[in-house]
Formats: C-alpha cells, sequence, structure tokens
C-alpha cells in the first residue's frame, strides 16, 4: 500500500467486501487481511465513529473487536483470529456503504497530513501502552453502548492511536492521548 494513501486503500478494501445486501465481519477481516493488525483495529473503531454507531448493539460489536484485536497486540500475534460468533455477525451492506462514503474525506485528509514523526511513541515499549490503552477503550463500547453515540468518542480515541501505530506517526499517538485526558477530565467535571 503506498504510504500516502494507507486510510484510502483501507476503505477502498473494505468498500469491496461490502457489496453484498449483508457483510459479515468475516468478509471485512479477509479483505483486510490476515496480516495486518493495525488496519483491523482501525476500521471498527472508524466504524464507531460513523453514523452506524446508531445502530442497535453496533458499537458493542465493535468495541469487542477492538478489545480482541487490542489484546492480540499486545500478546505478540501476526495474525487476527476473532470468535465465530463475531465473525458470522452482519450489517446492511446499504449502512456500510454509506459509512464508507462518510469516511472517504477524512480518510484523503488523514492520508495528506501523515509522516514519520515522533516514531518513539509508535515503538516499544510505548506501542504495548498505546495497544493496552486501545483495549481498555473496546472494552468501555458496550457500557457506553447504554448513552447513544458516547461510544463515538471512544472510536475517535482509538482511531487516532492505530492510525498512528500504521503510519507510525506518533503525532496522531499524542492527538489520542490527550483525546483520551479531554475525555477523562470531562467526566470528572460533570461529576457531581
Amino acid at each position: 500500500m503506498p504510504d500516502d494513501q494507507i486510510i484510502t486503500n483501507l476503505i477502498g478494501r473494505v468498500r469491496g467486501a461490502a457489496d453484498d445486501d449483508r457483510v459479515s465481519v468475516q468478509r471485512v477481516v479477509q479483505a483486510l487481511g490476515e496480516d495486518s493488525l493495525p488496519p483491523n483495529l482501525m476500521i471498527p473503531a472508524l466504524a464507531v465513529v460513523s453514523p452506524l454507531s446508531g445502530v442497535p448493539l453496533f458499537s458493542s460489536i465493535c468495541g469487542m473487536l477492538i478489545a480482541l484485536i487490542s489484546a492480540q497486540m499486545l500478546i505478540g500475534r501476526h495474525h487476527v483470529w476473532l470468535p465465530g460468533f463475531l465473525m458470522r455477525r452482519k450489517v446492511p451492506g446499504s449502512k456500510m456503504r454509506t459509512a464508507l462514503d462518510w469516511m472517504e474525506r477524512p480518510a484523503r485528509f488523514l492520508d495528506r497530513v501523515t509522516d514519520k514523526r515522533l516514531t518513539a511513541l509508535v515503538r516499544r515499549p510505548m506501542r504495548w501502552i498505546v495497544q493496552a490503552v486501545c483495549l481498555c477503550c473496546g472494552l468501555a463500547m458496550p457500557v457506553l453502548e447504554l448513552v447513544p453515540f458516547t461510544s463515538s468518542l471512544m472510536g475517535i480515541v482509538v482511531s487516532l492511536l492505530a492510525f498512528g501505530l500504521l503510519a507510525r506517526d506518533g503525532i496522531f499517538v499524542l492527538l489520542g492521548f490527550l483525546a483520551i485526558g479531554g475525555i477523562a477530565g470531562l467526566v470528572l467535571f460533570l461529576l457531581p
């Protein structure tokens, strides 16, 4: 994949898998490729940020996917494994294509602004911290689904972190950490 079109190419691969009336998680994972853990982490995170997050249980499914993929990254797996019940889950193809259309413009923007910066944030040991934060965000999403669209906040964080890992751009990792800090500050401010 060319360095200057990382996300645009990923969306194109998923779009190729989303041509049916109903699209399974397995088709999306196969389209991304088995050796691509960061893209497999990023696509459900971006999907949670899209209008698809309003579909009942969609955010929970994406959260489970994010948690499972993050855990596999932490233990050093080189290919993605997901349980059959998740791989068989399906979403309407039309909604998937709408979400992909919605993601196209931000993807082109991200592809233009990426560069290899602050690479210490995307190498070990920081890489493990980033993966652990993604795991925690994924685990929080099923709980956050109780309040509509709040899981999208975690989706933004995971998207930034996953993109930072994928593009080896520590600026996006730093932005993800700042977003987590902002969310935590907002929660603490709103609590009585």
